[in-house]
C-alpha cells in the first residue's frame, strides 16, 4: 500500500516583496509544482494539498495549517511534505511540539526538501533543531528590525497606521503623510464646534445620528476600507466614548500621535496601551482641521466639566450592569442627589434600543434580596465554606506560573544539551570554529535569557502563595457577603457576573431584572 502525504505550501507577505517582477520562485504555484514532483518521485500517493497565502511562519491561525494537525491527528496520511522546515512552522516550540513531539505519536513522518529535514533520519534531529533555533532567531530578528524602522518613522512624524485618522486620509503622493478629507472633516470641525457651545457628548451622537451621518467605522467602510472597531459592534451609530475620543485628540491640531498601543510579543498581534511618557508626538506634521484657539476652548471645557468618580454607590455596578435590549452597559448618571443607571443607545437614537433605566439604590436593594433568597432556600453556610473556593483565581495563576516554570527549565536542558552535541560536532570536524562560535553564542544568549524568565517566575510563585495564604478567610467573606445591609463593590466584582436590567412596563414600580451570578 502506497505511504500517503499531506502538501503544506505557504508564502507570505514577506515572501512577496522579495521578489522582482515576474519571478514566481516563492510563489505557492511553485512550491505545490516541486513538492509534487518530490511525491511522484517517492512513489507517494497525495492525500490533500494544504496551502496559507499571506501567512507569517509564526502565526497559529493558519487556517490550512490548523486543517492539516487535525487531519494528522485523524491520521487521515503519513508523511507531511514541505519545501523547507520554515514554511511549516518558524517557532522553535511548534517544530519540538509537532514534528518532534505529536507527529512520531501519531506514527507521521515529516520532510521538507530544500534542507533535508526528515523525520525518517534519526541523524538529522540536531539539525534540525537548529533550523527551528535560527528561524526563532529569524523571527526574533525581524521583529526588532521592523519595531526600529517603525519607531524612527514615529520619530520622524511620519503616519505608519493602515487607516488615516476620521478627517484626513493617506497622501497620495507623499508616503506617510495625511492630507484632510473634507467630507468627514466638516463632521470634525462640528463636533468640535458643538461642543464649544455647551453641547454635551451623547447629544453630539444624537445630532449626528439624527440626520444619518455614518460613524467613523461606518465611514471607512463605505470609502470601501476594510476596517474594523472593537467597539463599534458593527454599530453605525455615534456613541459618547467615539465623541470624546475625537475630543481629545490632538492630531486635529495638526500633531501626529502614535505608539498609544504596543504589541505584547512578536509572536503575538495583541497589544497593549502605553503610557503617554512612551507616546510619539510630532508637531505640524499635517494640515489641521481644528484651528488653536477652539482647540484651547473645547480642551478647557472638558477639564471644567471633568469629575473623579466618588467612592459610593456611582461605581457600585459600574460595567456590571448591561441593557437588555441592546447588551451595551448602563452608563451613570446623577439628579437631585441620587444616581442613576441608563442605556446609552437610548439617548443617541431613540429608534434603536428600549432604554433601559434603574436607579443604583433600588438595584442595589434587588440584588440584596435575590442573595438572601439564595442564602436562606439552598445555600448552607457549612455547605459553602466547602463549595466556593476564594482564591480559585490565584490557585490558577499559581498553576499557570509552575507550568511555565517547568517549560523554561526543559527549554535551558535543552539548550544546554545542544550546546554540548555542538561542540561534539566541532570535535569530529563537522562544522567549523566559526560555526561552533557563532551557533554557541546563540545558545548562551538564549539560555541566559529563559535563566532570568526563571528567575523573575519563581518569584511570582512566591507573591502568589503569600497571597494565598493571606487571603484565606473564607468565614468572614461569607459573613460579609450573606445577609447584607449594603452591597461593596469587593462584593459586587465575586458574586456577579452581569445584570440585565430591562424597561419598567407601565404600572410598575421596578424593571425586570436578570442576575447572572459567578457561582
Amino acid at each position: 500500500m502506497r505511504q500517503r502525504v499531506a502538501i503544506y505550501c505557504r508564502l507570505s507577505e514577506e515572501d512577496r516583496n522579495k521578489q522582482h517582477e515576474g519571478d514566481d520562485s516563492n510563489s505557492i504555484q511553485n512550491q505545490k509544482a516541486m513538492l509534487l514532483q518530490y511525491a511522484a518521485e517517492k512513489g507517494w500517493e497525495v492525500f490533500d494539498l494544504y496551502s496559507d497565502d499571506d501567512y507569517a511562519g509564526a502565526d497559529r491561525r493558519r487556517p490550512e495549517f490548523n486543517r492539516l494537525l487535525a487531519d494528522a491527528e485523524a491520521h487521515r496520511f503519513d508523511i507531511v511534505l514541505c519545501k523547507t522546515q520554515s514554511r511549516f512552522t518558524r517557532e522553535l516550540e511548534l517544530v519540538e511540539k509537532y514534528i518532534h513531539g505529536l507527529f512520531p505519536l501519531w506514527n507521521i513522518r515529516f520532510v521538507s526538501i530544500v534542507d533535508n529535514a526528515d523525520t525518517a533520519n534519526r541523524g538529522n534531529k540536531k539539525s534540525r533543531q537548529i533550523n527551528g533555533l535560527v528561524n526563532e532567531w529569524y523571527l526574533e530578528d525581524m521583529s526588532d528590525n521592523i519595531r526600529s524602522v517603525l519607531t524612527s518613522r514615529r520619530q520622524e512624524g511620519y503616519h505608519i497606521g493602515s487607516f488615516a485618522l476620521y478627517g484626513y486620509k493617506k497622501d497620495p503622493e507623499q508616503k506617510g503623510h495625511l492630507i484632510i478629507d473634507e467630507e468627514a472633516a466638516v463632521n470634525v470641525r462640528e463636533v468640535f464646534s458643538l461642543y464649544s457651545y455647551g453641547y454635551g457628548k451623547t447629544a453630539i451622537a444624537r445630532i449626528l445620528n439624527d440626520r444619518g451621518i455614518p460613524n467613523p467605522t461606518e465611514y471607512k467602510r463605505l470609502q470601501g476600507l476594510r476596517y474594523k472597531s472593537p467597539k463599534s459592534k458593527n454599530s453605525t451609530l455615534w456613541k459618547y466614548y467615539t465623541i470624546a475620543a475625537m475630543l481629545e485628540n490632538e492630531m486635529y491640531i495638526g500633531n501626529m500621535v502614535q505608539g498609544r498601543y504596543g504589541s505584547v510579543s512578536y509572536k503575538t498581534k495583541q497589544n497593549r496601551p502605553r503610557p503617554r511618557s512612551d507616546w510619539y508626538v510630532v508637531k505640524g506634521t499635517h494640515e489641521p482641521i481644528i484651528d488653536q484657539t477652539l482647540w484651547d476652548r473645547v480642551q478647557a471645557l472638558r477639564a471644567q466639566r471633568a469629575r473623579p468618580f466618588s467612592t459610593g454607590a456611582i461605581g457600585l455596578f459600574s460595567g456590571k450592569a448591561r441593557c437588555a435590549c441592546c447588551g451595551y452597559t448602563l452608563h451613570s448618571s446623577k439628579n437631585r442627589g441620587k444616581h442613576y443607571l441608563q442605556c446609552p443607545t437610548h439617548h443617541i437614537s431613540k429608534d434603536a434600543c428600549i432604554g433601559s433605566f434603574i436607579s443604583v439604590d433600588q438595584l442595589e436593594q434587588i440584588v440584596i434580596a435575590a442573595l438572601n433568597r439564595l442564602s436562606a432556600e439552598y445555600l448552607d453556610k457549612n455547605q459553602l465554606l466547602q463549595q466556593v473556593a476564594f482564591c480559585n483565581d490565584l490557585q490558577e495563576q499559581k498553576k499557570q506560573l509552575l507550568n511555565d516554570l517547568s517549560a523554561y527549565e526543559k527549554k535551558t536542558a535543552e539548550y544546554s544539551k545542544a550546546n554540548r552535541n555542538l561542540y561534539l560536532d566541532k570535535v569530529r570536524g563537522l562544522i567549523n570554529e566559526g560555526d561552533f562560535l557563532e551557533m554557541s553564542k546563540g545558545f548562551a544568549a538564549d539560555r541566559e535569557r529563559l535563566e532570568r524568565r526563571m528567575q523573575d517566575t519563581r518569584q511570582q510563585i512566591a507573591e502568589t502563595e503569600k497571597r494565598i495564604a493571606a487571603g484565606d478567610n473564607r468565614h468572614e467573606l461569607i459573613d460579609q457577603y450573606t445577609n447584607p445591609e449594603h452591597l461593596s463593590r469587593e462584593a459586587v466584582e465575586v458574586l456577579i457576573d452581569y445584570i440585565l436590567v430591562g424597561k419598567r412596563a407601565p404600572g410598575e414600580k421596578t424593571a425586570p431584572i436578570e442576575i447572572h451570578w459567578n457561582f
